[in-house]
């Protein structure tokens, strides 16, 4: 199944040299997490952005779209559902490397609740190594598989807010406990008084990450 979504080139008019993808959440678009390229462009100018649209429209919900149907926060419907859609992310991820020129370590992937899941769940199942993986408001799925399945441990940044009733707060310090476990480097922060979104110190501590990981200083 192929995806695509909005893009945007790097901000020096070169070649892309570096790739951020951005994975939505439940309900979301590529439009909903696009913007954020503008946050990051000046101090990433060699950065191609692109914010894929999840493959499957949610029903009710105009332009919304979902990785994989969640009815309720249950651990087994989310492991079913990352791992159903575990290949059209992977194949994104290929096409792009693919349609730039790149390496998987010139890659990031971006996520936000849903795709937080979606990044955490593809990105240490590949290998080589991806440069790194930002979540925001997410969760860990397949939490027992991991030691089993894990190819790769690329630097990781979770970061939360403490007033999340969607996915709450815990939900961080249990995906950080099972990176840890798994031996990968895992470094998470809270947002006071932010919902399930991203405030402006999500934001800030985002770009100084994705800084890091293009430029290798976590090498």
């Amino acid at each position: 199944m192929m995806i695509d979504g909005p893009r945007q080139p790097p901000a020096n008019g070169q070649r892309p040299r570096k790739l951020a993808i951005l994975v939505h959440g439940y309900g979301a678009n590529g439009e909903d997490l696009i913007g954020l390229a503008g946050q990051w462009a000046r101090d990433l100018p060699d950065v191609q952005f692109v914010a894929p649209n999840a493959p499957q429209p949610v029903p009710g919900a105009p332009n919304g779209y979902q990785w994989f149907p969640i009815t309720r926060l249950d651990p087994q419907e989310t492991n079913r559902g990352v791992e159903s859609a575990a290949p059209v992310l992977d194949a994104f991820i290929d096409q792009e490397i693919a349609r730039y020129g790149l390496t998987p370590g010139d890659v990031a992937l971006i996520g936000f609740s849903q795709g937080t899941m979606m990044s955490l769940h593809c990105g240490l199942r590949r290998a080589p190594s991806l440069a790194g993986i930002l979540g925001y408001s997410g969760a860990m799925p397949s939490r027992m598989t991991l030691n089993e399945q894990i190819r790769s441990r690329p630097p990781i940044q979770l970061i939360h807010g403490d007033r999340d009733d969607v996915l709450p707060l815990g939900m961080m310090f249990d995906a950080a406990q099972g990176l840890c476990e798994a031996g990968a480097s895992c470094q998470w922060h809270i947002s006071p008084g932010i919902p399930h979104g991203i405030g402006p110190d999500g934001l800030e501590i985002g770009g100084r990450f994705l800084g890091k990981v293009f430029s290798g200083a976590y090498a």
